[in-house]
C-alpha cells in the first residue's frame, strides 16, 4: 500500500475527491477503527505544529459540520495548551472547545487515517506516513498565536484565521458526496 498524496497547492479545496469508497461493513476495521453493521466512517485527522489553535478549530468545524459522516481528531508534532484565544473565537461561532486537549501525533500515528490534514507548513514538514491508504491535503494558515498586539488585535488575528479554515471545510465537505 501507498500513500496517496492529494495536496491541493493551487489552493482550490476538494482537489481530490477522496481516497476510495468503503468497501463494506466492517471492511476496514483495524487500529483505531471499529467494526460496524453500517459503512465506515471516514477518518480525518488534521495536523499542526502545537495543536493549539488552527488544528483545533479545524477539527471543531468538521466535527460540527460533519460529525455525522466523519471521524474526527486533531494533533500536533508537539502538544501545548488549546490558546484560550482560539476557544473564544470559536465559541462565538457556537462551537465549544473547552473540553480538547492538546496531543501530540506521535500516539496516532500507528492508525489508520483516510484524509491527513496539515495547516501549517511545519506540520507538513514533519508529517509521518501512515498506514494504509492515506490522502494528504495541505491548507496554509496563518498562526494565529503568533499575533502581535493587545488582545483584541489578537483576537481579530484568530477571528480572521477561523473564518478562513470555516470557508476551507465548507467548500471541501460541499465537493465530496
Amino acid at each position: 500500500m501507498r500513500e496517496a498524496d492529494a495536496e491541493d497547492a493551487a489552493g482550490t479545496p476538494g482537489a481530490m475527491d477522496g481516497p476510495r469508497e468503503p468497501a463494506g461493513p466492517g471492511a476496514r476495521a483495524g487500529p483505531g477503527r471499529e467494526a460496524s453493521a453500517g459503512p465506515a466512517m471516514q477518518r480525518v485527522l488534521v495536523l499542526c505544529t502545537h495543536n493549539s489553535a488552527r488544528s483545533q478549530m479545524a477539527e471543531g468545524f468538521l466535527r460540527a459540520r460533519a460529525g455525522d459522516r466523519l471521524e474526527v481528531a486533531s494533533a500536533g508534532t508537539e502538544a501545548t495548551r488549546v490558546h484560550p484565544l482560539a476557544v473564544r473565537a470559536m465559541d462565538e461561532v457556537g462551537i465549544d472547545l473547552r473540553a480538547h486537549e492538546s496531543k501530540t501525533v506521535d500516539g496516532l500515528s500507528g492508525q489508520q487515517w483516510d484524509w491527513v490534514i496539515t495547516v501549517c507548513d511545519s506540520a507538513r514538514e514533519r508529517c509521518p506516513v501512515f498506514p494504509g491508504r492515506t490522502a494528504r491535503l495541505h491548507w496554509s494558515f496563518d498562526d494565529p498565536s503568533a499575533a502581535g498586539g493587545g488582545e483584541g488585535e489578537e483576537l481579530a488575528v484568530f477571528r480572521r484565521v477561523r473564518d478562513e479554515i470555516a470557508a476551507r471545510i465548507q467548500a471541501w465537505l460541499a465537493s465530496r458526496p
